[in-house]
């Protein structure tokens, strides 16, 4: 996951809906059904698809009253936090 992607995709959900950001989400996860794709091709779908999900994720504590930067942090800190373990 990179934090700048993630801090991109929440402007871009504030500015519009998380509908879009959920409808590319399900559109991305169809794709890596096709059977003709490499391992590296899905590994870039995967990739976006984590950052879709965790700027839903920052979202979320966003509406619920965290502020923009500490939302951003919090979240990066219980995803670096599960790696760790």
């Amino acid at each position: 996951m990179k934090l700048p992607v993630i801090k991109h995709l929440t402007d871009f959900i504030e500015q519009n809906d998380a509908d879009y950001v959920l409808e590319t989400i399900e559109t991305l996860e169809s794709l890596t059904e096709v059977s003709s794709l490499k391992d590296e091709e899905l590994d870039v779908i995967g990739e976006l698809i984590s950052n879709m999900y965790g700027a839903i994720e920052v979202d979320k504590l966003i509406k619920e009253g965290t502020p923009k930067k500490e939302a951003l942090n919090s979240f990066m800190q219980r995803v670096l936090g599960s790696i760790d373990k």
